[in-house]
């Protein structure tokens, strides 16, 4: 079967159209899923809390896997939200295996960068936000398409700010978290880009 540039050009956006629904599905799922962990969370005096990355207890490494859902508080998760969804559905746009492949690298650096250097527990999506935002910057700096350069410097432009996050600063605030998700989305870049 013969395909005609028109044709060929409409599969083609069926496809970007595809991709784009299924990475909003997944990125809106992960959010509600949030929401009713710290709803949950909420009504049961901060039980989910425990699931945070305890620093240095070997015991609770595995939660370096849960950490990145968990939250402290309702204003903790609004602060999240907005950010989580931007980057993380722009980062999946490309395609979900990818997506989730970076999402792993990112939780496994920054959630050991936090067991070994934090102070206290840790939780939060920060991590993944961060690592997002380092995973889109690292696609534009290492695939070198254009299209991945104007969006590493969109997203730059947009929460270029965020980088002061991975400063030393309010105790409250883990910029472990935001150091490792960082350096874990641009080594995802970096693992993940296309020959």
């Amino acid at each position: 079967m013969s395909y005609t540039p028109d044709r060929q050009r409409s599969e083609e956006l069926a496809k970007h159209g595809f991709r784009a629904l299924s990475s909003l599905v997944l990125i809106i799922s992960v959010t509600a899923v949030m929401w009713v962990l710290e709803a949950f969370d909420y009504t049961t005096d901060g039980w989910l809390d425990r699931f945070g990355i305890q620093p240095r207890d070997v015991n609770d490494l595995p939660d370096i896997f849960t950490a990145p859902f968990m939250h402290a508080g309702f204003g903790h998760l609004m602060a999240n939200t907005l950010p989580f969804v931007v980057l993380g559905f722009i980062a999946a746009a490309r395609g979900i295996a990818k997506f989730l492949a970076a999402s792993l690298i990112i939780i496994v650096v920054g959630g050991l960068g936090v067991w070994f250097l934090s102070s206290a527990n840790t939780l939060g999506s920060s991590i993944l936000i961060f690592g997002f935002f380092g995973y889109l910057v690292g696609r534009g700096i290492f695939e070198r398409r254009l299209v991945d350069i104007g969006i590493a410097v969109a997203v730059v432009a947009v929460y270029g700010t965020m980088i002061f996050g991975v400063v030393p600063g309010d105790p409250g605030i883990s910029w472990q978290g935001h150091l490792f998700g960082l350096l874990g989305g641009v080594l995802a870049s970096w693992f993940l880009r296309r020959s």
